[in-house]
């Protein structure tokens, strides 16, 4: 039974972005504490060791991370791939690498936005074939800073393309009515991530 989750929030924000998600889990019946990195001056570079190190330190369950968070999540299940952690939530966790980010990068101005976390939200990871089962919460309204920068083809949560979360090896897979940013404030949201760590698939549709 999973009880113990850590959420992991995504770039340039910070632990009390989670508030409302955690409180949702709380509810639910879960223990919940997050983890916070500075994700552009910090990266995975430096963050994923404290990551993992925390991890070991306070073991939990599951995880969710939004964004940046997921890989983040992820990264750290294949350094230590013993690590307990039996399910993962991503939240719009561009898992096959993001168009956004390649934007971002590709103008001389905005390309300090990304920081050291660039290299891992422009790449994202070939599959997920670790012991974790892990599922993706991807949102389908287009709205939000993300799209000053690009409009991802398809779908989209207006940051990250629908196609960007579907990553080969994923447990489940679901969409709900959400901008980026409203994944971590959406009470459906919350309600599937749970239903996700208790029993590795999200309610239907």
């Amino acid at each position: 039974m999973i009880r113990r989750v850590l959420l992991v929030h995504g770039l340039l924000n910070a632990p009390w972005w989670l508030f409302r998600l955690s409180a949702g889990l709380r509810a639910q019946g879960f223990e919940v504490a997050t983890f916070g990195y500075a994700s552009v001056l910090e990266g995975p570079r430096k963050a994923l060791p404290r990551l993992v190190e925390r991890l070991r330190r306070q073991p939990v369950e599951g995880m969710v991370g939004h964004s940046l968070g997921g890989l983040m999540a992820l990264q750290a299940l294949r350094a230590a791939p013993e690590l307990p952690v039996r399910r993962v939530v991503c939240l719009g966790s561009p898992l096959r690498g993001s168009a956004t980010a390649r934007n971002v990068a590709a103008h001389a101005w905005s390309r300090p936005l990304l920081g050291y976390s660039a290299e891992l939200l422009l790449d994202g990871l070939p599959t997920w074939d670790g012991a974790a089962e892990v599922g993706m919460i991807a949102g389908d309204v287009a709205r939000g800073l993300g799209r000053l920068f690009a409009r991802p083809d398809g779908v989209s949560d207006g940051t990250v393309g629908l196609e960007e979360t579907r990553l080969p090896g994923l447990a489940d897979h679901c969409i709900v009515h959400s901008s980026h940013t409203g994944l971590v404030f959406s009470d459906q949201v919350a309600a599937q991530a749970g239903q996700f760590l208790r029993e590795g698939r999200f309610l239907p549709p």
